[in-house]
């Protein structure tokens, strides 16, 4: 049974985080190793998972050191992103260097959130934006960085979990239209984020 939610329990204590850090990022870099894609030159969509989510949470605590009020935020923050049985969720970042062509770029890209899709044999599983706060502004700048997730019915994970045809992700945005067929490897990881 996969967990589906992180509470204060899960939490080290940060004085024992610290020796085993080094450990645990590379147990976790291992992880995330399948669990990303990148489509078109910009965008790699980084799908969350409960592990993901509390090397996540531990990160920020050790990174900012706010202890227990720190840790309400980081909970309330991070639990929406661990997929819930059935549906995936990922971390979408437009990754450019160059903070001009960057801000050139984002410029044209709002509403990329709302044009997120998972093609399984013909089927196509829209994203839907994580609603915490606007990802686009209203002069068409998109974030960086977008939160979205992909609810699934019976058949489309039975089909994504099949392993026939092919797993397209990708997006039909006017100024973004990319796509990517998921390697085998990165759909076998993420059919275990399925129930």
């Amino acid at each position: 049974m996969t967990a589906r939610k992180i509470d204060a329990s899960m939490i080290i204590p940060l004085a024992e985080y610290v020796g085993q850090r080094a450990e645990r990022r590379k147990r976790i870099a291992e992880i995330k190793k399948n669990r990303r894609l990148e489509v078109g030159p910009f965008a790699t969509f980084y799908f969350e998972s409960f592990d993901t989510m509390l090397h996540q949470v531990h990160e920020m605590l050790f990174i900012e050191k706010g202890g227990a009020e720190q840790l309400v935020d980081e909970l309330a923050a991070y639990n929406p992103l661990i997929p819930q049985g059935s549906e995936l969720v990922a971390t979408v970042m437009f990754e450019i260097d160059d903070p001009l062509r960057r801000a050139r770029v984002l410029a044209t890209l709002g509403g990329v959130e709302q044009r997120a899709f998972i093609r399984i044999n013909g089927a196509t599983v829209r994203g839907v934006a994580e609603d915490d706060q606007e990802r686009s502004r209203e002069d068409g700048k998109a974030s960086a960085v977008q939160f979205i997730r992909f609810p699934f019915t019976a058949a489309e994970i039975a089909a994504f979990k099949s392993g026939e045809g092919d797993v397209v992700v990708g997006f039909d945005h006017p100024s973004y239209g990319h796509m990517a067929v998921m390697p085998a490897a990165v759909r076998q990881t993420l059919s275990a984020d399925f129930a």
